[in-house]
C-alpha cells in the first residue's frame, strides 16, 4: 500500500504544481501588460511601446515558462513509465472474473457517498490500480463493479484514503483467511532483458 501511496500524492503534488505554475504564468504575463508609471513626458514611438511590452512580457514568462517545461517533462517521464508497466493481458480471465465476483457477492464493491458501498449488482471486473497506469490483471488488483461505478472512476488513481475504505468495507464480505488488500502495480520489466 505503502508505493500506492507514494504514486497517488506524487501525481497530486504534480497536478497541484502544474496548475500553481500556469497561474504564476498567467499573473507574470498580466502584470507584465500593466502600463507602467512614467515621469515626464515620455515620446516613445508605437514600435518602442511595442518592443517594450515584448520584452517585459519575456522577462516575465522566463521563469515560469522554464518551470512549466520541467514539469511538463516530468510527466512525459511518469507517463512513459507507465507505459512499460502495462501488464500484457489487459483482460482479466474468466476464471479471476468468477473469483472476483464471488468475492464481492455480485455486488459492486465501489463506494458511494459517506464511503457506504455501492449496493447495485456487479457487472464490470475494473483494475483498481488502473491498467493504463500500469496496473496489474490480477486478482489482487481485481474489483468487482456495476457500470455506474465503473464510469465514474475512469482511468483515474484512487486516494490511498479510497483504499483503506475498500479494504475495510471487505471485512464484512470476504471470507476468512481472504487476502483483504487491493491495488497491484506492475512491476518496470528489467532492463537488461532486452
Amino acid at each position: 500500500m505503502m508505493d500506492l501511496k507514494r504514486i497517488y500524492w506524487t501525481r497530486v503534488g504534480l497536478r497541484l504544481a502544474f496548475a500553481a505554475t500556469m497561474m504564476w504564468l498567467g499573473v507574470s504575463v498580466a502584470v507584465a501588460f500593466m502600463p507602467k508609471g512614467s515621469a515626464g513626458t515620455n515620446t516613445s514611438t508605437v514600435s518602442e511601446i511595442f518592443r517594450g511590452m515584448f520584452d517585459g512580457v519575456v522577462a516575465a514568462v522566463m521563469l515560469p515558462g522554464l518551470v512549466a517545461i520541467v514539469l511538463t517533462v516530468i510527466a512525459g517521464f511518469i507517463n512513459a513509465r507507465d507505459v512499460r508497466r502495462r501488464d500484457p493481458a489487459r483482460r482479466f480471465t474468466r476464471q479471476q472474473r468468477r473469483e472476483g465476483m464471488a468475492r464481492a457477492g455480485g455486488q459492486c464493491e465501489m463506494e458511494t457517498g459517506f464511503g457506504r458501498r455501492c449496493s447495485r449488482p456487479a457487472e464490470h471486473g475494473d483494475h483498481f490500480y488502473p491498467w493504463s497506469k500500469g496496473g496489474s490483471t490480477s486478482q489482487q488488483n481485481f474489483v468487482a463493479a456495476c457500470a455506474r461505478c465503473n464510469r465514474a472512476k475512469g482511468a483515474g488513481i484512487p486516494s490511498p484514503r479510497q483504499q483503506e475504505r475498500l479494504e475495510r468495507r471487505r471485512l464484512g464480505y470476504v471470507a476468512p483467511g481472504s487476502t483483504l488488500s487491493v491495488g497491484e502495480r506492475q512491476p518496470l520489466p528489467d532492463a537488461h532483458r532486452r
